[in-house]
């Protein structure tokens, strides 16, 4: 096989999972101009739909599914009308994430409430999803799960505790599901994001569009810019692919050099 044939995702069927607006949306994009078919997941069903309808316009098959990653039941069903609609499950991308009123506060002033809804999106999801995805995995030949982490996941993160807190538990469950699914021939590896300006990041910031071009500057980012969310769907491209066939347990960080 050709290098560049390695990178192609054709026959794959792909589903990602806070799919419709960010970085959900460029994965989605990206693997299927990389040759995937896509069923996208979120709780907004307009905007699934019309992301869905632009990988349909790249000549993929699209199924937009409204879903609560926080319900392990709407989990379960996610995967399993994946298979019986798509024929196939080849890669679980679990992308959705962010936090409740997106009010920074500090570890000491956190309500309980707002904790619980950080660890059950940010980390309990991932563990449904890719236990929904694993079990249909392993029974037809394999596969790959991809978890969106963050860089914040290595850091201290002053304002923002339980989101860190929940990223860094993603890293380890992605190192312990490596080990465990390996002999099933399932490879789990990460992406951790530096900043990039999401309506999530700009809510809980402050910030506004208008701050983009200034950021890389205030941020301190070595290459001078903001991250993207088309700066992460090559990554993610290369973990579904059989280029990266010898790869499991990692996570790639992406943040310009932070």
């Amino acid at each position: 096989m050709a290098l560049l044939d390695q990178f192609r995702l054709d026959g794959q069927v792909v589903v990602i999972t806070g799919g419709g607006r960010g970085i959900g949306e460029a994965i989605a994009l990206g693997m299927a101009e990389a040759g995937a078919d896509i069923v996208v997941a979120a709780r907004r069903t307009e905007e699934i739909e019309a992301v869905a309808e632009k990988i349909r316009a790249l000549g993929r098959r699209a199924l937009a599914v409204t879903t609560d990653m926080m319900d392990i039941e709407q989990v379960q069903a996610l995967a399993d009308q994946t298979f019986k609609e798509m024929g196939k499950l080849s890669c679980w991308i679990s992308n959705a994430g962010g936090a409740d009123d997106r009010v920074p506060r500090t570890l000491l002033d956190m309500p309980e409430k707002q904790w619980d809804f950080q660890l059950s999106l940010n980390l309990k999801s991932v563990w449904t999803g890719a236990q929904a995805a694993g079990n249909i995995m392993k029974d037809n030949g394999g596969g790959t799960i991809i978890n969106i982490s963050s860089q914040a996941a290595g850091l201290a993160s002053p304002f923002n505790g339980p989101y860190a807190v929940a990223k860094s538990g993603v890293n380890n469950l992605t190192q312990t599901l490596a080990a465990e699914m390996a002999p099933l021939g399932i490879r789990v590896n990460s992406v951790s994001p530096g900043p990039i300006p999401t309506e999530v990041f700009l809510e809980f910031t402050g910030m506004t569009e208008d701050d983009i071009p200034e950021m890389g500057k205030k941020f301190g980012i070595p290459l001078g810019r903001i991250g993207t969310p088309e700066d992460i769907a090559p990554a993610c491209v290369y973990l579904a692919s059989v280029a990266s066939s010898w790869m499991t347990g990692q996570d790639i960080k992406i943040n310009g050099g932070l």
